[in-house]
């Protein structure tokens, strides 16, 4: 199964990636950590994205295109691979049909308040890129990362103007993806809101998984 996951930053898609790559046994592909990689690495494709990823700005399609389609090439995309910030355009969105068939696209909605609040308290794992939350996903142990360890950190990305000149370009630019995806009868669309466990059951039932 391939599948898109829709909706604004901090929506809650990374946190929900983890439940379906468990019960689809897929990988998850965010953009996101492909981008951060590629800018620590400072490759070329890293040097170019920096400069709008540091502005709360999109990446231009063609260097996002080139990147998810030598990512589903690998041996591990065979029985399918979730997408997570990726198509945020239409025009991505067609062009990703030319390479890969897209089975469903998830879209969680939360409104910009919400995310704003949720930023502000989110923080990440620079090693192996869990996120967790202050109040709503906290660490076993303050500021550590469960999984590996490593100390969390904020990233600049979270900034609440940085939130904010995002979120406005979601709404302007990667809200129309719905529409695109409504069209081919492929969209379904759950609140992002409440208990963590209580979303991934609308998620689940959305996609008719085993709860």
């Amino acid at each position: 199964m391939k599948l898109i996951l829709l909706g604004a930053p901090g929506a809650g898609k990374g946190t929900q990636a983890a439940f379906i790559k468990a019960a689809l046994k897929v990988p998850v592909i965010s953009t996101g950590n492909l981008l951060r990689e590629a800018i620590a690495q400072g490759n070329a494709l890293g040097i170019q994205a920096k400069q709008y990823v540091d502005k709360g700005q999109l990446v231009p399609d063609d260097l996002m295109i080139d990147l998810v389609q030598e990512r589903l090439q690998s041996n591990d995309c065979a029985q399918g691979a979730v997408l997570d910030g990726f198509p945020r355009t239409v025009a991505q969105a067609q062009a990703l049909e030319d390479f890969c068939h897209v089975d469903a696209a998830l879209s969680i909605e939360v409104s910009d308040e919400t995310i704003v609040r949720r930023m502000a308290g989110r923080r990440t794992c620079p090693q192996c890129h869990a996120t967790y939350h202050v109040e709503d996903n906290p660490p076993k142990v303050p500021g550590i990362c469960d999984k590996c360890g490593e100390k969390l950190g904020v990233r600049h990305d979270d900034d609440p103007q940085v939130v904010l000149q995002r979120l406005k370009v979601y709404h302007q630019q990667t809200e129309p993806v719905k529409q695109y995806y409504a069209d081919l009868g492929k969209l379904r669309s759950v609140e992002g809101v409440g208990p963590v466990e209580e979303i991934r059951r609308r998620i689940f039932k959305a996609l008719e998984l085993p709860l």
